[in-house]
């Protein structure tokens, strides 16, 4: 699996700022996901920039102005931006809808990510990364959430403060009241959580509550908090369903957690702890810093851990 995050983007941006021409008028990217990039290259580029949409209605968006309407003189060259192709369904698509100007404007195409067979479609493509693969800005939406686990707090809903976390009433209205943090826009495969069993009531209530649609919940069959503060099994309990092969991703809010769980699994985890994917590499590092088996690259490992939560 390959991840890129927005800081990525950014500095994919900023190392092959040079492959886009100086001649270009205005830059025009395409929504949603497009805009990002697009913004970006027109701040770094000192360039007007607008959506496709807007384009279309003859407006775009200047430095010290919300939107200025043109005529079409002052525009000649455009560069129309999205920030990948997959398919090459969207990008045929704004070809299509743009066609009605090519007589008026050169238009070229740019996206930061192609996939290797497809990058032929765009006249400019920054970087080549091949599927499967999940960005920053799209990761909750992405279509293939239905083979993916979701851990519950810190991710769908905030976590409970010390005094909400009592193991009675006030957690309970803590479960049915949580604010919502990251809720994605796809069908999710299976939430694994290590809320207790006994609140699977309160846990679905606030789930149906706030739009959360997924296959399958599974809660830590223990008595009471303090069994599971003994048992102590975190991220064991979340692998253990992780590890069927049906799954391609883990979402997990707890750093340590999420490295504990791409141990075991040896399987990509995305941590909203730091927004960063966590793998393999990760894994090792992870076995130094226990001390267990490479007490002489402890130390090493200890900053190696602080790089990858930075």
């Amino acid at each position: 699996m390959n991840y890129r995050s927005i800081n990525d983007l950014n500095n994919t941006i900023l190392k092959q700022l040079h492959v886009i021409p100086r001649d270009v008028d205005l830059i025009v990217g395409v929504p949603r996901s497009g805009m990002l990039p697009a913004n970006l290259m027109a701040l770094y580029l000192n360039l007007p920039y607008t959506d496709i949409h807007s384009f279309i209605k003859g407006y775009v968006f200047k430095s010290g102005a919300r939107r200025q309407f043109f005529t079409g003189g002052e525009y000649k060259k455009i560069l129309v931006v999205d920030d990948s192709i997959a398919s090459g369904a969207a990008i045929t698509e704004c070809k299509k809808d743009l066609a009605q100007f090519e007589s008026k404007f050169e238009i070229k195409y740019c996206v930061v990510y192609s996939t290797p067979e497809k990058e032929d479609l765009a006249d400019f493509s920054l970087e080549s990364v091949a599927t499967p693969r999940y960005f920053q800005w799209n990761i909750f939406n992405h279509s293939t959430l239905n083979k993916a686990c979701f851990d519950i707090d810190g991710v769908l809903c905030v976590d409970p403060t010390e005094d909400q976390n009592d193991d009675g009433d006030k957690y309970k209205s803590f479960l049915l009241n949580a604010a919502p943090l990251y809720l994605p826009g796809s069908k999710i495969g299976t939430l694994v959580t290590s809320r207790l069993e006994k609140y699977r009531s309160e846990t679905e209530i606030w789930l149906k509550a706030n739009g959360v649609d997924y296959d399958t919940l599974i809660m830590l069959d223990l008595p009471d908090m303090k069994a599971r503060q003994k048992a102590n099994n975190h991220g064991s309990h979340k692998a253990t369903e992780y590890k069927n092969s049906r799954y391609n991703l883990f979402v997990e809010s707890d750093l340590g957690q999420a490295i504990e769980i791409n141990r075991i699994t040896q399987k990509p985890v995305f941590c909203t702890e730091n927004f960063k994917m966590i793998y393999e590499t990760q894994s090792f590092v992870y076995n130094i810093k226990s001390g267990k088996h490479f007490p002489f690259l402890r130390r090493t490992a200890l900053k190696l851990r602080s790089l990858i939560a930075s």
